[in-house]
């Protein structure tokens, strides 16, 4: 995938954004928004530019600005990688997609992967991985012939896993986290792909885990769907998702990460064949040093009719 293009390809309008963020950190977003907003008209191709423009106009008080500079930083880069539709959707200027655009998601932990484990063990108190854990070894104490990890990331599931499974395999849309959860060794095997278009020809999984991805599908029936399909008769699926506590089925939150009902995920589960072994609301992270509140599911597949 193209990086982002962080740099207009300008020096000197490099530096009035240089400058700009200076002034955007220092709370003088209105000034740092016309300050960059003068650089882009000399470089006006640059989505990147465009996207950040919104942001400062958005922190001015100016949503309608904001609104049209997301607009822009889309036309220029349809593959969203900025996350402008996201930004959209937020202020009711764009229909909600149900999803994440892939390539913003490749993206951003394409940017983390280097510093994802250490940011997010150490700086927010993610537990998810070891919550997981306890509870597929509750469901069932036995050991995997083979569980695929679908969006692995790092690894940091895939540690809990290895020492109650035969074969481990690893799926994740970002290279840059896959390079990372390589180095540690933990996997069998390793693969690039979306979990929105997955596609398997393996054997049947006696456990199939989903950790930490759903906040970025909310539309989660094909999913549940395609993980019915990977699963051997007596399979176990093990994910979690980010808990909403109004109504609705899912909603995409100012984090630009999806929150989803317990009714919509139990619906969900039923619809394609699952039962519901375990389920628990639990605090799965921190954020802006507030709890994130989440369910840990464990489902089995219920005997075929």
């Amino acid at each position: 995938m193209k990086p982002l293009q962080a740099s207009s390809g300008d020096l000197n309008v490099d530096r009035r954004a240089d400058y700009a963020e200076m002034l955007h950190a220092d709370g003088d977003h209105a000034a740092a928004a016309e300050l960059l907003l003068g650089a882009l008209e000399l470089t006006p191709q640059w989505a990147m530019g465009w996207f950040r423009l919104g942001e400062m106009q958005q922190a001015a008080g100016a949503p309608d600005l904001a609104a049209q500079a997301w607009t822009m930083s889309l036309q220029l880069d349809p593959t969203d990688r900025q996350g402008a539709a996201l930004n959209l959707q937020l202020m009711g200027k764009a229909p909600e997609s149900g999803t994440l655009p892939s390539t913003f998601v490749e993206t951003l932990f394409d940017h983390y992967a280097d510093s994802f484990d250490e940011s997010l063990v150490d700086g927010l108190g993610y537990r998810l991985p070891e919550l997981l854990a306890q509870a597929i070894r509750t469901a069932r104490p036995d050991r995997f012939p083979l569980a695929l990890d679908l969006g692995c990331g790092t690894g940091l599931m895939g540690q809990r896993l290895r020492p109650i499974v035969d074969r481990l395999e690893g799926y994740d849309i970002s290279a840059r986290m896959l390079k990372q959860a390589r180095a540690k060794g933990i996997y069998d095997v390793l693969g690039k792909a979306d979990l929105r278009d997955f596609s398997y020809t393996g054997p049947k999984a006696g456990l199939v885990t989903v950790a930490d991805v759903f906040i970025y599908i909310g539309a989660l029936d094909g999913v549940v769907k395609t993980v019915a399909g990977l699963l051997a008769g007596d399979g176990l699926f093990a994910f979690s998702v980010e808990s909403l506590a109004g109504d609705g089925d899912f909603v995409l939150q100012p984090s630009r990460r999806y929150a989803h009902s317990q009714h919509y995920v139990r619906e969900n589960l039923s619809a394609h064949g699952f039962s519901i072994l375990s389920l628990e609301t639990t605090v799965i992270r921190q954020d802006r040093r507030e709890p994130v509140n989440g369910l840990v599911v464990v489902a089995g597949k219920l005997p075929a009719v």
